[in-house]
């Protein structure tokens, strides 16, 4: 595995290997790699000839009152899980490589970026849109794979690869989870014994809500009260929001249609812990 800090490096990496004919997945992280992150290098591979992984703690998505200090950054054993995985090149860039000095060009989009995670934290899509798309522009990958946990984003970045004609196929890849149903994060790691063990009413309660639409429970309104309900038995757990918003535009759903496609959307904390989860479903 071949690891770069500098853009020009890596720009003339990606050009070689278009050159040579070689379809390219690029995997966009902010590094604390785990079985999740895993499971896109696999699909990456599976999609095309040469994998690009990019380790970059943003510092755009990250609001003055959020600790970037404190995210984590392993980067060592990032290197090994990349390499193992069978990730060829490694991006790894400085944040003055990514932002000099003088930079102030940034990408918005609204509405998708207003509601749910960007009403809680108002600058970060801004900065997960202008980062993902300076990435684009540096890796120039055939493909990019995203993870379907963080369902905002995948929506935010097929509505700007669609509104900005990038040339990138967008491969959205299923929720990786614990044995005991809680999805992968790397923010896991900040949960007490007693929150650890609270959390897994998030993938509980998306089972409800998956039994109720079995049952053609016709409204969300009832679907999202029950799934609040459920949550809310957990002392420690504090629902952010419970929603059904369709996939494509992330609105609210006032009704289910038949043969259209929601996510139901869950944010809640357990102490100083904030995770989020979905649920996938097409009526």
């Amino acid at each position: 595995m071949n690891t770069i800090d500098r853009i020009a490096e890596m720009q003339a990496a990606a050009k070689a290997l278009r050159d040579a004919g070689k379809r390219v997945a690029f995997v966009p992280t902010m590094g604390a790699l785990h079985a999740g992150h895993l499971s896109l290098i696999e699909l990456a591979k599976a999609n095309a000839d040469a994998v690009v992984m990019s380790v970059f703690v943003n510092p755009a998505q990250f609001a003055a009152h959020e600790d970037l200090s404190k995210y984590p950054r392993p980067f060592e054993r990032d290197v090994e899980l990349a390499a193992g995985g069978g990730v060829d090149i490694l991006f790894h860039p400085a944040a003055e490589e990514m932002y000099p000095q003088g930079f102030q060009s940034y990408v918005n989009l609204e509405p998708v970026s207003m509601h749910f995670e960007g009403a809680v934290r108002p600058l970060h899509f801004r900065g997960v849109a202008t980062v993902v798309a300076k990435l684009f522009n540096i890796v120039k990958p055939h493909a990019a794979v995203f993870g379907q946990k963080d369902a905002q984003q995948l929506t935010l970045i097929r509505q700007m690869i669609k509104d900005l004609a990038f040339d990138v196929e967008i491969i959205a890849a299923p929720i990786v989870r614990e044995p005991d149903g809680l999805a992968m994060s790397s923010r896991n790691i900040y949960l007490t014994p007693e929150a650890r063990a609270e959390a897994t009413v998030l993938s509980q309660s998306l089972g409800l809500g998956k039994k109720l639409i079995a049952k053609s429970e016709p409204s969300p309104q009832v679907i999202v009260s029950q799934v609040r309900a459920m949550i809310r038995t957990q002392p420690l757990a504090q629902p952010d929001y419970v929603a059904i918003v369709s996939a494509d535009t992330f609105i609210v759903a006032e009704e289910l249609r038949k043969g259209e496609t929601y996510f139901l959307l869950l944010a809640v904390r357990f102490g100083t812990t904030r995770l989020i989860d979905n649920l996938l479903f097409t009526c």
